[in-house]
């Protein structure tokens, strides 16, 4: 006689949400609650952060765009999805399996403050009706470390175009989620959480800045910060916020995530300047991930001719973090 003997992560057949139910989510979620009470806490667990297919998945690989090159060769998939911070996931580098806790559906982006009219954009609604384009980014920690990375997203202008912000907005708030169950980073009290970011109308508007929905050809991952994550090449890694879910246009500079914890270390604008160290370590070289290789750190990372002119006037202002 054959006998079977199940993995600690299966589940008997009898436990698995039949087909009809699956796609009624109301349903769904009820036969769900009810299942998950039946099952250990592993599989309990297992079974709640499982994910729907995205519903965007169609859009990938976008098309992309040449004018923005690299100078380094694209650092691999599996180094950049598991050597990453997000710190609500935990401190270390190594958060990609925490990260799987994220739950991407339904998720909805909060656009409010100085505008014409506040509205709540489901993440599918939203992805559809921007123009998806692939651009090969440099990213610069602020730690000395640097990758390049193919980005899939949108310019930032656009979602400003779609907020329809007052002309009295100065700054663009943006927040990620607040949910210490999900994610068990977020019950360490001596951070400020919610993450939150903030940048100039002016920078929002730079042609650089891209807000992210996808990388590698695919729906971006959870441990890079899906589904909707900033990138802003010429600054420091940490003003790229990650899950983001509220924007706000507002007249008053928002006090960022790191500001609010070190401001001594960690100022408003984050550019990228090898000539100013960080108050522990030198800026001038950085390690490029995946490699044996150190290059010297580019001025803006390397994007001074985008964004230069967006400091020049700049009096009294500590600009390089």
């Amino acid at each position: 006689m054959h006998i079977m003997r199940r993995r600690g992560w299966e589940l008997a057949e009898h436990l698995a949400t039949p087909e009809h139910l699956f796609f009624d989510r109301r349903a769904f979620l009820l036969a769900a609650g009810a299942t998950a009470a039946a099952l250990s806490p592993a599989a309990a667990m297992a079974q709640r952060i499982t994910d729907v297919p995205d519903p965007t998945k169609d859009l990938y690989p976008a098309k992309r765009n040449e004018k923005f090159t690299l100078d380094r060769a694209v650092t691999d998939e599996a180094i950049n999805t598991t050597y990453n911070n997000f710190y609500e996931f935990g401190s270390s580098k190594s958060i990609m399996r925490a990260a799987q806790a994220l739950r991407l559906r339904p998720w909805t982006v909060k656009i409010d403050g100085m505008v014409e009219k506040a509205q709540d954009v489901g993440i599918d609604d939203l992805v559809r009706k921007m123009p998806l384009e692939e651009r090969l980014y440099r990213h610069r920690c602020v730690e000395a470390w640097g990758m390049a990375i193919p980005w899939t997203g949108f310019p930032l202008a656009k979602l400003v175009e779609l907020a329809k912000p007052t002309s009295s907005a100065k700054y663009v708030r943006m927040e990620t989620f607040l949910d210490k169950e999900m994610a068990p980073g977020q019950r360490a009290s001596w951070y400020p959480w919610p993450y939150i970011e903030g940048i100039t109308m002016a920078e929002a508007m730079n042609d650089l800045a891209f807000v992210v929905t996808g990388a590698y050809g695919k729906p971006v991952s959870k441990s890079q910060g899906a589904p909707l994550r900033l990138a802003l090449p010429w600054k420091y890694g940490f003003k790229s916020i990650k899950s983001i879910t509220r924007v706000t246009f507002t007249d008053q500079r928002p006090k960022t995530f790191w500001e609010a914890l070190q401001a001594s270390e960690y100022g408003f604008w984050a550019n990228v300047n090898p000539q100013v160290s960080h108050p522990r370590w030198s800026q001038a070289t950085e390690q490029v991930i995946g490699t044996s290789e150190r290059r010297p750190t580019l001025l803006f990372n390397g994007y001074g001719e985008y964004v230069a002119d967006l400091y020049k006037d700049l009096k009294g202002e500590r600009l390089w973090a």
